[in-house]
């Protein structure tokens, strides 16, 4: 049995992985099979994953949704940088930007939606996020 207390860094992690699991099996009973991926921008930061809702084309740059993933209770505007920076670049359309936390509140900023953990998963599963 484990008793030691889990910190916020494992926290994080554990999210991200619970929110990784849930895209995959959304994905996957919902036949989409859109590929998932994570991406990090040229200066290092990185965005937890990307779906590809439709291929590039010659004429046509591939469309993305992008979703980050966050441990805290209360969201911040930093955690932006990395889906801000991938919605600037050419050769990506971002159809949407998503960001995931455990806080409470939904708030959209800019073409950004945070969502709490259960407003996420309940828009999943209702066809809502791709």
């Amino acid at each position: 049995m484990i008793r030691e207390p889990a910190d916020r860094l494992w926290q994080g992690s554990a999210l991200e992985t619970l929110i990784f699991h849930e895209l995959r099996v959304y994905n996957e009973i919902s036949r989409k099979k859109r590929p998932l991926a994570y991406y990090r921008t040229a200066s290092g930061v990185e965005i937890d994953f990307i779906i590809e809702t439709r291929k590039r084309h010659a004429s046509a740059p591939a469309h993305l949704v992008a979703i980050e993933v966050k441990r805290g209770e209360k969201w911040n505007r930093i955690w932006e940088s990395g889906l801000r920076d991938l919605a600037g670049q050419k050769g990506v359309k971002v159809d949407r930007l998503v960001a995931v936390y455990t806080g409470t509140r939904a708030y959209h900023f800019e073409g950004l939606e945070v969502l709490p953990v259960s407003d996420f998963l309940q828009s999943l599963y209702q066809g809502k996020i791709f």
